[in-house]
C-alpha cells in the first residue's frame, strides 16, 4: 500500500510537467516533424490589418459603402471671411472700373455720332454747290461781257446758253426734271391755279398756259407748275359739285 501511496504521489508530482491545455508539444521539445513551434501568447503585436497597407484604411463607421476615402470625400479648408470680402472688394473694383470705361465710350460714341449727323447736314449740298459755281462764273463773264460791249443780242443768247447748261447739268446729274404743263388736263397734284377763264370749246379742266414751270426730283414733285386753267361754261367741276349737293 506504501508503494501504491509512493507512486500516486510521483504521478501526482510529474501531471503539472505533462499538462498541455493547448494540445500542442511542450515548450522545448522537438517534433516528429522538426522544431517545435513556439507557445501561442495571449499579448501578440498588431495585425497586419491595423499595420502596412490596411493602416491607411478608414473604419467602417467613418467610411459609409460606396463614397470612396473619408480623406477623398472631406471638401477643401474653406477660405476666411477675411479673404472672401478681399475678394468680392477686388472684383467690385474691377467692374466698376469696367463701367466707367464703357460709359466714357459710349458718350465719347454720342459725341461722335451727334457732330458727323451735324457736319452731314451743312455739307449736304456742297456737291451740288461746287456744280453751280461754274453756272456763277459764266452769269459773271456775259455781265462783264455785255457791259463792255453793249451787244444786248450777244447777253440773250450768253445767257439762254448758261440755261441751257444748267438745266441740263442738274437734270443729268442731279435728277431734276422741268415739264411742261400747257394743253395738258388739269391736275391737281402737278398743277397750282393762278388764274381761270371759260370756254366753251373744251369739257374738262385744261391748263392754257404755264406761269412758272414745274419740276420733279427723279419721281416726287418738288414744285407744282403755276398754271393759267381753262374751264368748260357748263359742266365744270364746281357746278357738278354744287348740282350733286
Amino acid at each position: 500500500m506504501s508503494k501504491n501511496h509512493a507512486h500516486g504521489g510521483a504521478k501526482d508530482e510529474a501531471a503539472p510537467e505533462t499538462e498541455n491545455p493547448g494540445g500542442g508539444v511542450p515548450n522545448g521539445q522537438d517534433t516528429p516533424g522538426g522544431t517545435a513551434e513556439p507557445p501561442e501568447t495571449e499579448a501578440q503585436g498588431p495585425s497586419w490589418a491595423e499595420t502596412g497597407a490596411g493602416k491607411n484604411k478608414p473604419a467602417p463607421e467613418d467610411n459609409p459603402a460606396g463614397e470612396g476615402p473619408a480623406e477623398a470625400a472631406e471638401p477643401g479648408e474653406a477660405p476666411c471671411p477675411e479673404e472672401i470680402i478681399a475678394d468680392l472688394e477686388a472684383r467690385l473694383a474691377d467692374a466698376k472700373d469696367q463701367f466707367l470705361r464703357k460709359a466714357a465710350d459710349f458718350e465719347n460714341f454720342r459725341k461722335r455720332m451727334i457732330r458727323e449727323k451735324q457736319d452731314a447736314i451743312d455739307f449736304a449740298n456742297q456737291s451740288l454747290l461746287l456744280d453751280l459755281i461754274p453756272i456763277i462764273d459764266d452769269f459773271e463773264r456775259a455781265i462783264q461781257s455785255a457791259g463792255s460791249s453793249q451787244d444786248f443780242n450777244s447777253l440773250y443768247e450768253g445767257i439762254g446758253m448758261i440755261e441751257k447748261r444748267l438745266i441740263s447739268q442738274l437734270e443729268t446729274k442731279w435728277g431734276l426734271k422741268r415739264f411742261d404743263s400747257a394743253g395738258e388736263p388739269f391736275d391737281p397734284n402737278r398743277h397750282e391755279a393762278l388764274m381761270m377763264e371759260k370756254s366753251a370749246e373744251i369739257t374738262e379742266p385744261v391748263v392754257k398756259e404755264d406761269l412758272l414751270k414745274g419740276y420733279m426730283l427723279k419721281d416726287r414733285v418738288i414744285r407744282s407748275a403755276k398754271v393759267k386753267v381753262c374751264m368748260p361754261e357748263t359742266g365744270g367741276p364746281a357746278e357738278t359739285a354744287d348740282a350733286g349737293g
